[in-house]
Parts: C-alpha cells; sequence; structure tokens
C-alpha cells in the first residue's frame, strides 16, 4: 500500500493550476441517469471517487470513456435499477443515484452508502425529500427501496442544510409533475454547477445560489456538454501549502469569489494574498497570528478545509479555536497532527491548538479521512525531518496528483511503498 513520505524544508515557489471539482463532478455524473444520450465533460479530475462513479454507471448499464481531461458518458436505457452494495460502500456520494433512477424510471434500490467516517451523515433528509415528492420508501436488508408512480413537485424545507439531499431533490424534481420549490436549500458552489448542467439538459432550475430554490418539471431532458467548475477545496490547500512554507505561490484556474472566507480568515492571521478574476496568489510571510474559524455551510467556512487550516494553525503564533459545526467527528487528524508535535485540545466539536511556530518534527502518521489526509500532508511540510503518511488512498479519493503539483513548487514530497 502506498504512502506519502514528505521531507521539511522546501518553502514553496511558483505557479500552479487547480484540477476540477470531485463535489461537483460527482452528482453531475450521476445526473445524467436523466437522460438517455451521450454526455460530454470537460475539466474532469482524475480521481478514485470518480473512478467509483464510473463503474457504479456501468453496473447500470451505461458505458463511460475517458480521454485526459474529458469524460464521456453514453446512457441508454438502464439494465438494472439497482446500486449494488459492492460499489456504493465506497464513496458516499453513491447515494444520489437515487434522485434520478427514481425520477426516470420510478423505482430505485440503492445501498446504503459508505465513505469517509467523519460523522454518521444519515440519508434521512434525502428519503424524506422523496417521499415528499411522492416516493414510497422502505428500508430492507441495508437497501434502500423507493418505488412512485410519477413524481409531484411539492415544498421541501429542509430542517437542516443538505449539500447531498439539495442535490438528490433537485434531480428528482426536474421530471416531477408540476413545480418543486426547495426551502432551506443548500448554497454551494457545487450545487450551481449542478443546476446550470441541469438547465442545460433541459431542466427550469431558477434560485440555485441561494436558499430558496425553484424547479419547474419537464417532460424529457437531453445530453449536453458541460466543463466541471474548479476545485475551491483543492485550491484552498495548495494556498495553505504556499501560506505554511512561508513561501509565494500562485494557484491558477480557479474562483476565488468561492474561497472568500478562508481568504479573509489568512488575511486575519497576516497573509498577504492577491486576487484576479481567476488566480489566487499568497505571498511570503514569515509570522502569522492565531485566529479562530467555525465551520459552516457555504459560504462561511467550510467544513472540507478545517483540517488543512488547523495544521496553519499548529505554527502559528497564539492559541487559535477551532469549531466545528457540519459534521461529529472530523478531528480524527488531531491525534495525528498530535505525533508531530502538534499542542491540540480537542472535545467533541471544538478544539484548541497553541501555536508552536518551528515546533513540529516528523513522524509516521495515518490518514484517517480525505481531508485529514491533506491536512498531515501540509504539517508534514514544515515538520522537522520526514514525515511519512499512511493511508494515501483516502488523498487519491479527492486530490488530483497532489504530491505532483506539490514537487513542481519545490516540495520534497514523494510516493513510497
Amino acid at each position: 500500500m502506498d504512502k506519502m513520505l514528505v521531507t521539511s524544508g522546501a518553502s514553496l515557489n511558483g505557479s500552479v493550476e487547480v484540477s476540477g471539482a470531485k463535489n461537483a463532478a460527482l452528482p453531475i455524473l450521476f445526473s445524467t441517469l436523466l437522460a438517455e444520450g451521450e454526455h460530454t465533460f470537460d475539466n474532469v479530475p482524475m480521481l478514485k471517487d470518480i473512478e467509483s462513479t464510473a463503474e457504479l454507471l456501468q453496473s447500470l448499464g451505461c458505458e463511460s470513456k475517458r480521454d485526459g481531461h474529458t469524460f464521456r458518458v453514453h446512457v441508454t436505457k438502464l439494465k438494472t435499477f439497482e446500486a449494488h452494495y459492492d460499489l456504493v460502500r465506497k464513496m458516499r456520494a453513491s447515494i444520489l443515484c437515487l434522485g434520478p433512477i427514481l425520477a426516470k424510471y420510478g423505482e430505485a434500490v440503492v445501498s446504503l452508502p459508505g465513505g469517509c467516517a467523519i460523522g454518521t451523515r444519515p440519508i434521512d433528509l434525502h428519503l424524506d425529500a422523496m417521499k415528499a415528492l411522492g416516493a414510497e420508501i422502505e428500508l430492507k436488508d441495508g437497501y434502500v427501496l423507493a418505488k412512485c408512480k410519477k413524481l409531484k413537485g411539492a415544498t421541501v424545507l429542509f430542517e437542516k442544510t443538505t449539500v447531498g439531499g439539495t442535490e438528490n431533490l433537485m434531480m428528482a424534481a426536474t421530471l416531477a409533475e408540476g413545480t418543486t420549490i426547495i426551502e432551506n436549500a443548500a448554497k454551494e458552489p457545487e450545487i450551481v454547477d449542478l443546476a446550470i448542467y441541469l438547465n442545460k439538459m433541459g431542466a427550469k432550475i431558477t434560485g440555485h445560489g441561494t436558499s430558496v430554490m425553484r424547479i419547474e418539471g419537464v417532460e424529457k431532458l437531453t445530453p449536453a456538454r458541460h466543463s466541471i467548475m474548479p476545485d475551491r477545496i483543492e485550491a484552498g490547500t495548495l494556498m495553505i501549502a504556499g501560506a505554511i512554507t512561508k513561501g509565494d505561490v500562485l494557484v491558477q484556474k480557479c474562483n476565488p469569489q468561492d474561497l472568500e472566507a478562508l481568504i479573509n480568515k489568512m488575511r486575519e492571521s497576516g497573509f498577504k494574498i492577491e486576487t484576479t478574476k481567476d488566480s489566487v496568489r499568497v505571498l511570503p510571510q514569515d509570522k502569522w497570528e492565531a485566529v479562530d474559524i467555525t465551520t459552516a455551510p457555504h459560504p462561511l467556512f467550510a467544513t472540507d478545509l478545517q483540517a488543512q487550516f488547523m495544521a496553519l494553525m499548529t505554527v502559528a503564533h497564539g492559541t487559535s479555536v477551532i469549531t466545528e459545526t457540519v459534521f461529529e467527528n472530523r478531528f480524527m487528524h488531531v491525534n495525528e497532527l498530535m505525533r508531530l508535535g502538534a499542542d491540540i485540545t480537542p472535545k467533541t466539536q471544538v478544539a484548541v491548538v497553541r501555536g508552536k511556530p518551528g515546533g513540529l518534527s516528523g513522524a509516521p502518521v495515518m490518514a484517517t479521512d480525505l481531508r485529514a489526509s491533506a491536512s498531515l500532508v501540509l504539517a508534514g511540510l514544515v515538520a522537522k525531518g520526514e514525515t511519512l503518511v499512511g493511508r494515501i488512498y483516502h488523498l487519491d479519493r479527492g486530490y488530483e496528483n497532489l504530491e505532483g503539483k506539490l514537487s513542481s513548487l519545490g516540495a520534497k514530497i514523494k510516493r513510497v511503498q
């Protein structure tokens, strides 16, 4: 099993380009199930989660083909409406096939999902949304069994903001009879990207990017072509990599407006950051102050950047308080950062980080989830000596060639057996 060997001492400098967004590509790929024919996507990242999605689509009867970062999905009438456990267990996003299959064919059998162990993340909100549109839902032997004659539009108020639930409901509502109103909808940029593609297919969606969305059901959707948005989490990770090594890094092909919460916190910490329409530059900073963050749904601080920002705070001047409100079990990287010498006191949803500039030391550590793996790599860039990060298959689920991108900036990092 591969591990990542990170040697400290290098200040990162130069420019680097961001890949397409995993969290936009996955729901968009599942949306192809709504329309038979050939769908074409550009800027699709090369990731394990994309491979898992392709496997699942193929198991349903679709064909997919990759040519570099262009990805084509040819959809015919599905040979099965069942998303099997062996495929779904690899990735939580697999539940996003529920809405499209149900809306298109009137029945779906989807295994309860697996994926990163960063919290319970129940799918109750997804299922309640399908019921609101008229679906009959049964849970049996680890599977969701959903049926309907024809989904009908309704007003759905999410008790808690849910990205996946919003995406599943959006896709199902495109082919429902009548109008669906989603209240307390998720506002993430990836939601907007999905809505843009659904509208390209012929859907009638308005209000995406706000807390109230309106979807008028249509009879039929047709395939289209779309370029996947840049990955804001990868962009933020690369920004922090430059910052933590006191480097000068230009992150290109990104959307700075999607990174405002991170940019504001880094500026508050003392970093000088320049932005253009599609780039962010982090300028060298010898000293930065500890700042507090609280994760929350977009446009506030992204939970997917919490672990990386914590790594930055471990070598800040002063004490920061990091509050996690999105997932109840997203501090699993804390113990591994402490193995590198970080001074952190974790509670269930709050961690106190006492910065130790220059105080980290390399050690073997183990990645517990996707973003935790990135935080350990970042800490390894400044931990004296060598840091060996195990279980980096987590990293490969969501970062395309991260070691290659960091190496191009001067990092001493390589994949080892």
